[in-house]
């Protein structure tokens, strides 16, 4: 295993998605290099993340466990949390505690890529809520298991 290595170079994630269809089909345009799975870290994880122009990072959403933070590289993202929207620039951050209930996600509405690192924490019992759309996530042995709001799964 190496101990250092240019971001990029760490080949993107395979799976586009671990939300189900249709929500997976909405990620079209991320691309995630996992840095820390590249390394082997277990506590925290880091993924250097493109948006293409028109892509989203996420469904918005907040975790009951986990925090998240994110740190603008390249581009000017859109910022949407319970709070609104905002314009984000290079050298921008922004940290989501824990059950704050406080949903968020990026969207790209620009022409240019947009490149940020997220990094959040791997708690285990983690849940994730989404406000905006039928979906609800429990982290089972490390996995995500998605359901409706009403439990009922996707097939």
């Amino acid at each position: 295993m190496k101990t250092a290595i240019r971001a990029v170079d760490i080949p993107p994630r395979t799976t586009p998605s671990v939300y189900p269809e249709p929500f997976a089909a909405r990620m079209i345009g991320r691309e995630k290099h996992q840095l820390g799975d590249f390394f082997g870290l277990h506590n925290f994880g880091v993924n250097l993340t493109r948006l293409a122009p028109g892509a989203v990072s996420a469904l918005r959403h907040s975790h009951t466990k986990q925090d998240e933070f994110i740190y603008v590289l390249q581009g000017c993202p859109t910022l949407h949390t319970n709070d609104g929207a905002s314009r984000l620039e290079p050298g921008m951050c922004a940290g989501f505690p824990a059950g704050t209930g406080n949903a968020c996600n990026l969207s790209n509405d620009t022409d240019e890529d947009v490149i940020y690192l997220e990094i959040g924490d791997r708690t285990q019992g983690d849940e994730a809520n989404y406000p905006d759309d039928d979906l609800q996530a429990v982290q089972v042995d490390g996995q995500w298991l998605f359901t409706r709001k009403d439990g009922t799964p996707y097939e």
